[in-house]
């Protein structure tokens, strides 16, 4: 029998090195397309309604203090619209000469402990990095001092705030230069970055982070060969290096949101035992329930293990959130209520809606709070804005609840 000659064919690795690099050219440009060098990424204006809500106060007590002087000039059209920045600057002059506890910024109190919030799943696609991405922005926006951190080596929380991970984010510049194992370990002060939104900073991540996921085994395998008077002398162990770091800048925060990798690795488990409360974001599918349920499984097995060697994992609160959900889709209804009927009030009462406006937005790399809502149609997008606040207030609720505030 013969057989047609058939050509050489490629490698599989210079298949991928090749789209690799063809890929890499075509988000380059089409990052220079979407943001020239002279675009800076920004938050949106907000409405009068929006700033009294962020602040706190009444629409009426805004008008009031501008018509004293205060905040911005109205436009061309007599609208009047206010940056973060004024937002900021109004919450700050409301808490002049007030007496007892600050009420309008929101800054952590005495005897009042650093939130760190871990939003994780298992799977993709859940809305994990739409919901922290928004979360951090919407406290920021509220007044409190937010560090947000990119733990995903896919880094897509870092491109959303405008640090492209594989053009602008350089070794040793995310998280794991600060919890690295050699001598090359930075100060985690050397990799907070500012935003362009008031109160809210960020620790980007990139490829780089799965070198920790590498490097772990071989740690913890040439530790068990050492006595343990040579392990007392190698620091701390893995998962609790984040939580070690945080304490180094706790007191230039109130929140922290911890945007984690879609697997279980170190990375999360690291996460996990720095966290004071944990957000699982799940999609209402059969397929990514059942998902979750094998996630928790496993994770509970680890955290056994973890607890074990020595880790602390005391949580304020535990909560889920529905994400992506269609209240008119039948089956996700079923869904949802199966979960409240199996984790009760651990299910937030408010859930992340489904909407065009959010992935429209997030092809631009924007969140709703960047976005102009006059690229959407009014419904649309106020149907998304509601939904994110809803819910973002009922977790701003549950930071008060564990600080001990009205």
């Amino acid at each position: 029998m013969t057989h047609a000659t058939q050509a050489p064919s490629e490698s599989l690795r210079s298949l991928i090195s090749s789209d690799a690099d063809e890929l890499m050219r075509q988000l380059q440009a089409h990052q220079l397309r979407t943001f020239p060098p002279t675009a800076r990424k920004n938050i949106r204006s907000f409405s009068s309604a929006e700033a009294a809500e962020f602040i706190g106060i009444h629409q009426g007590y805004l008008r009031q203090l501008v018509a004293e002087g205060h905040g911005p000039q109205p436009s061309a059209n007599g609208r009047r619209t206010y940056s973060a920045t004024d937002i900021d600057a109004l919450r700050r002059l409301l808490d002049e000469g007030g007496k007892g506890p600050r009420k309008y910024v929101r800054h952590r109190r005495e005897g009042e402990k650093l939130q760190v919030i871990s939003v994780m799943n298992f799977k993709g696609g859940s809305g994990k990095t739409t919901t922290s991405a928004h979360l951090a922005q919407f406290l920021a926006l509220r007044g409190y001092r937010t560090l947000a951190i990119d733990l995903d080596p896919q880094a897509s929380l870092s491109a959303l705030f405008g640090h492209q991970p594989e053009l602008e984010v350089g070794e040793n510049e995310t998280l794991y230069g600060a919890i690295r194992y050699d001598d090359a370990r930075q100060d985690i002060t050397e990799i907070v970055r500012s935003t362009y939104t008031p109160n809210l900073h960020i620790i980007p991540g990139n490829l780089e982070l799965m070198e920790f996921e590498h490097e772990t085994p071989k740690v913890l395998a040439d530790r068990a060969a050492r006595s343990p008077a040579e392990r007392s002398r190698d620091g701390s162990m893995f998962f609790a290096r984040i939580g070690e770091r945080l304490g180094e800048i706790e007191s230039a925060y109130d929140v922290v949101v911890i945007d984690c990798p879609p697997q279980l690795g170190f990375l999360t488990l690291s996460a996990l035992c720095a966290a004071t409360a944990v957000l699982i974001t799940v999609h209402p599918q059969m397929l990514d329930v059942m998902s979750m349920s094998q996630f928790l499984q496993m994770t509970g097995h680890l955290l056994e293990v973890v607890e074990h060697a020595g880790g602390t994992m005391n949580y304020d609160w535990m909560r889920y959130l529905v994400t992506r959900f269609e209240p008119n889709d039948g089956p996700q209804t079923q869904m949802a209520g199966f979960m409240r009927s199996i984790f009760g009030n651990r299910v937030l009462s408010n859930t992340m809606l489904k909407s065009t406006a959010v992935s429209d937005a997030g092809l631009t790399k924007q969140t709703l709070y960047e976005v102009d809502r006059s690229q959407f149609t009014r419904g649309t997008y106020d149907r998304a804005i509601e939904s994110l606040t809803a819910v973002n207030m009922e977790i701003e609720e549950l930071l008060k609840q564990t600080w001990g505030r009205k």
